[in-house]
């Protein structure tokens, strides 16, 4: 590590945001432009970190029918009847192209009670009730626990969700690695904006690098 802001890429987890079949799949009822043509990056990562060892979580929204955890400028089309990630939907799980196993279904009750699902070896998934993986969940916890200092992040529709994560994260001193090229909806102003709080902002390719190198010379996984 250079630096304070330098990421710990043995003690790194990766994050995908809200990668869900309401949300990527083309045509889904709140399909974010851009999400599905990113899923192959994101496979990418995630093979590398399980190949590597190296912790996953998978951070997701539930909305329940009446509304009732529904974030405010979304409570009323939730309320109205929209089927976007709503419990006992389809549109609430992963995608299957992100899942170690396409069988694996989402707990909801078991998420939304805040424990986190293990989907693999050091894989979970996690439910947050608003943009923010931090906002009201045991994710810092979760991290404590096995020593991780990095977060890799990834995912679905960077202006909301995986922006206000980084953040949050930063906030709470984890190093932060952004990956523009597995989330949608980047902007370039955003990024310049991210780079000025010490974010580091590293490709696909370069990742994988960086975390096969680190296993390699250091020795050190999660299995």
């Amino acid at each position: 590590m250079k630096d304070d802001t330098s990421p710990d890429w043995e003690n790194a987890a990766l994050l995908t945001i809200d990668v869900q079949k309401s949300f990527a799949l083309p045509g889904a009822c709140a399909e974010i432009p851009g999400t599905w043509e990113v899923i192959p990056q994101i496979q990418q990562l995630l093979q590398a970190f399980r190949q590597s060892g190296k912790p996953i979580i998978h951070v997701v929204r539930i909305y329940l029918p009446d509304g009732s955890n529904v974030d405010l400028c979304r409570r009323q089309d939730i309320k109205n009847g929209k089927k976007v990630a709503i419990t006992g939907t389809d549109g609430v799980e992963l995608v299957n192209e992100l899942k170690p196993s396409p069988q694996i279904i989402l707990d909801v009750n078991e998420l939304i009670s805040g424990a986190f699902q293990l989907m693999n070896h050091h894989e979970w998934i996690m439910y947050k009730p608003r943009w923010g993986a931090f906002y009201k969940t045991s994710i810092e916890k979760h991290l404590l626990k096995y020593s991780l200092n990095t977060l890799v992040v990834c995912g679905c529709n960077f202006p909301n969700c995986p922006r206000t994560t980084i953040y949050e994260a930063s906030e709470r001193d984890f190093r932060v690695v952004f990956i523009p090229n597995a989330t949608s909806q980047v902007y370039e102003r955003g990024l310049q904006e991210l780079r000025n709080i010490g974010v580091n902002l590293v490709n696909v390719e370069e990742c994988i690098a960086l975390v096969t190198q680190t296993v390699k010379t250091s020795g050190k996984s999660f299995h």
